[in-house]
């Protein structure tokens, strides 16, 4: 494999908040705080403002390699070692709807127990999250536009199951129409054009940057182990959890092993800090393994899995200061998940705290 040898050092002035920037945030938490109250309100219960249904909650290792090059070797990954991890696979929207709604895939990772600085030395516990989804880049450049795509989404809220069933079938259609010509639409997907493809086939993406120690990168999680390969682009059928069903009888036969990869920033211009909607060229930088995730034959999603979701908050700022996430859409999410997280705790009356190694 061969490493960047020309890493581009973090600076501040590569971040730059637009003039607008708070009030569009404010208007973000605004509308996702809406979101989550009324699909509380319909179900007597607060989820996630986003991603709020899991597919699946497992426990496995995260085997740090040895020997990586002084540019990879940074925070986390300074010292080669093995971290207990909390994986969760999830859907974007902001209800519990039923899989006949496709939409993207998602998995957030919990590194536990991990040593180093914290960016926020007032928040609980020492681990370090990490938020991927099956796409290398966000479906907005900035914040304003993130709004303008939540809207959208939040116009659908709540609506019939039915309707958007028939809904998404027409948008999975124009994708695929899109993609047989070699192209492919994020808003389509995130509307409900996503294809039912089996998660666990997926390569994830962080699709936003973070600091990487002095330098920036982001982040991705790919499938290794031959049984996670051979589901790549693999159909799954079934009733309204199907994803669900389809990683618990995969999880019941056996366990698998990703790489958590990492592409550094070696040109600001074609890989930028403040737009979040340009996938990072891979010919300049290439996404390298720093790290194994190794998970064990387990119940992936059991009765007790819906009480540990209401007790976990994944987070990109729950971090180290060596990965801080940056540019303009992070600092949005950063304030948007911060209302999510408050109004779930109050509404459930369930404290979110750490898990446990």
């Amino acid at each position: 494999m061969t490493f960047p040898s020309n890493p581009i050092p973090y600076r501040p002035d590569l971040e730059h908040a637009a003039p607008d920037e708070e009030e569009t945030i404010h208007a973000l938490q605004v509308v996702f705080a809406n979101m989550a109250k009324k699909v509380a309100d319909a179900e007597g219960h607060a989820h996630r403002a986003v991603h709020a249904k899991g597919h699946a909650l497992v426990r496995g290792k995260l085997t740090i390699l040895d020997g990586l090059p002084p540019q990879l070797a940074q925070g986390l990954f300074a010292q080669a070692g093995t971290h207990d991890v909390l994986l969760r696979w999830s859907s974007p929207p902001a209800e519990q709807l039923p899989d006949g709604v496709s939409t993207p895939r998602a998995v957030a990772m919990k590194v536990l127990d991990v040593p180093g600085e914290r960016l926020d030395a007032a928040k609980q516990g020492n681990s370090q999250d990490f938020l991927m989804v099956n796409g290398p880049a966000f479906n907005a450049p900035d914040p304003q536009a993130f709004l303008k795509n939540v809207k959208l989404l939040a116009a659908t809220t709540n609506r019939t199951e039915t309707g958007k069933k028939v809904i998404s079938a027409v948008l999975r259609g124009a994708e695929a129409a899109l993609e047989a010509v070699g192209g492919e639409s994020g808003s389509l997907k995130a509307m409900g054009g996503e294809p039912q493809h089996h998660p666990l086939g997926e390569t994830y993406f962080s699709q936003t940057p973070y600091l990487y120690g002095q330098h920036m990168a982001k982040f991705s999680l790919a499938p290794v182990a031959p049984a996670l390969q051979a589901l790549d682009g693999s159909a799954i059928e079934g009733g309204d959890d199907a994803q669900r069903e389809a990683i618990r009888a995969h999880f019941a036969a056996g366990g698998g092993e990703w790489e958590l990869r990492v592409q550094l920033n070696v040109d600001t211009d074609k890989m930028p800090i403040e737009d979040a909607s340009v996938a990072w060229p891979q010919d300049l930088s290439p996404y390298v393994a720093v790290a194994r995730v190794t998970l064990a034959p387990q119940t992936s999603w059991d009765a007790g899995s819906q009480r540990l979701e209401d007790e976990t908050a994944f987070d990109q700022w729950n971090c180290l200061a060596a990965h801080r996430p940056l540019g303009a859409v992070n600092r949005a999410r950063r304030q948007v998940m911060a209302v999510s997280r408050d109004f779930r705790s109050e509404f459930n009356r369930c404290p979110i705290h750490e898990p446990a190694a």
